[in-house]
């Protein structure tokens, strides 16, 4: 299974950044450095903070999509992906701040069929074109109705670090922790065309529990979902 940080308050990844913090300022304080001790004591808190792990109530209804990640929904639009699905989608693309909860969730459950990494550019996530050009990693999943589900963590000019759990073959659970992004970014989530979109450019979610769109149908196709307009210039 692909939850493998269940437990820990704090992610794995993020521990040696706590201890570092936390060595360092037990040195200052050893050596009476007061105003460095308490930048590094504040630091070390700040890190554990943004590598927290909270627990998600994962809501249990057939078919629901949840977010992927904590943060705004920057757009819901109706484009072409080229690279893994080859056709119509719809893209819910959500901007992950500093101050966000930055582990990210399944949005559905089902058998991973790919996982791969792109190298790229390191934008500004919140730009459109942060989705085809920043450095990311795309993971397809696919239902037992054979739906397709891509979700992509995208690095953002902060964030430099994606990490993924995830390999081809797993199976996973609904709202499970399958990676992080480190310091600000974005997760873009494809969903097949006849996905009823419950969220709209502009609201808040939170990964594992809130619900993006509900899949219908036994496949890609179908009538078109709800979208609620372009994508904001930077």
């Amino acid at each position: 299974m692909a939850d493998r940080a269940r437990g820990w308050p704090v992610a794995k990844e993020g521990l040696p950044f706590c201890a570092a913090g936390a060595a360092g300022w037990a040195g200052a304080a050893a050596l009476g450095w007061t105003g460095l001790g308490a930048v590094l004591a504040a630091t070390t808190v700040f890190t554990a903070w943004f590598f927290r792990n909270p627990v998600r109530t994962v809501p249990q209804a057939p078919n629901l999509v949840v977010s992927p990640g904590d943060g705004r929904v920057l757009a819901v639009v109706e484009e072409d992906e080229p690279r893994f699905l080859k056709d119509r989608a719809i893209r819910v693309s959500i901007f992950l701040s500093p101050l966000n909860v930055h582990i990210n969730r399944t949005p559905c459950e089902g058998t991973v069929t790919s996982v791969a990494h792109y190298p790229g550019r390191f934008l500004v996530a919140s730009r459109p074109g942060a989705t085809l050009e920043n450095e990311q990693t795309a993971v397809l999943i696919e239902t037992d109705k054979g739906q397709r589900v891509l979700c992509v963590q995208v690095a953002g000019y902060v964030a430099r670090r994606i990490v993924t759990w995830l390999k081809p073959g797993e199976r996973v659970a609904r709202g499970e922790r399958y990676g992080l992004i480190r310091f600000g970014s974005r997760m873009d989530v494809y969903l097949p065309v006849s996905t009823e979109v419950k969220v709209a450019a502009g609201v808040r979610v939170h990964g594992g529990e809130s619900v993006i769109g509900i899949l219908s149908g036994t496949g890609d196709h179908g009538k078109s979902g709800r979208t609620s307009g372009k994508e904001p210039a930077p």
